[in-house]
């Protein structure tokens, strides 16, 4: 399918994988409105203040950005995510827990509500899922509930939205790296670096490819799931790295 000329809302947008897409998606001839909390660090055609976790935040986001659009969304990649902590479950606490699941699993679902109206036909809705959410590892049990979490609703989306021209993907990566290590370990930058210590990771760009791979499919083909990983990763927890 042509990129060019349709309209996009990309969510997580001030960095990483966010950053990427919708970068790639301006550079096919996509306008693209990004939403972040950082609004500064968003580089796009429209740049909005948008917190996933916050149903005011999202309902005046989208508001503003179906409007900026001229009333017509093609694209909505619900990107927006993260991790708190690396610890056995036993350690965790109500506040990591709450957000975590609030931004994965409830703002996803959130903006997928609010901005399923503006929709049009052949339109496309992408979520950034996680080899969490199709294989458990130690240490994350509210991360890896969160993505199974994703994944279970996008499943009853596809099922709702049966007969209507819109298509659905995950994009569930492996090691990628972005900031989301450094947000994971809460600011400490020694631990975020050891997780790409030995081993050659992904890019967000490179997940970026996969997203508009899915989207430049010809409009009969539904890419359901996209799993990438690190060629050096078997599963979330079991990476083969140098000495």
């Amino acid at each position: 399918m042509e990129l060019s000329g349709k309209t996009a809302i990309v969510t997580g947008a001030s960095s990483g994988i966010g950053a990427a897409t919708a970068r790639k998606l301006s550079e096919a001839g996509v306008r693209v409105v990004g939403g972040a909390r950082r609004v500064e660090r968003i580089e796009a055609d429209v740049a909005l203040q948008l917190d996933v976790t916050d149903p005011e935040s999202c309902r005046r986001f989208v508001e503003e950005a179906i409007r900026a659009l001229g009333g017509a969304l093609d694209i909505l990649y619900n990107n927006a995510g993260l991790a708190l902590g690396r610890y056995p479950f036993w350690e965790s606490n109500e506040e990591d827990e709450a957000t975590v699941l609030h931004t994965n699993v409830d703002g996803a679902i959130r903006m997928t509500r609010l901005c399923l109206p503006s929709i049009r036909d052949g339109g496309h809705i992408l979520f950034t899922g996680s080899v969490a959410g199709r294989q458990a590892y130690p240490n994350a049990a509210t991360y890896v509930a969160a993505k199974f979490g994703i994944r279970g609703f996008v499943y009853g989306l596809r099922e709702d939205l049966l007969g209507r021209p819109i298509r659905i993907t995950t994009v569930d990566a492996g090691l990628t790296q972005t900031e989301f290590s450094l947000v994971r370990f809460k600011g400490d930058a020694d631990a975020a670096e050891a997780v790409y210590k030995g081993v050659q990771p992904m890019t967000a760009d490179d997940i970026a490819e996969c997203v508009l791979f899915a989207l430049t499919r010809p409009l009969h083909v539904n890419v359901d799931e996209i799993v990438v990983k690190a060629l050096a990763q078997s599963s979330g927890a079991r990476i083969l790295r140098s000495e």
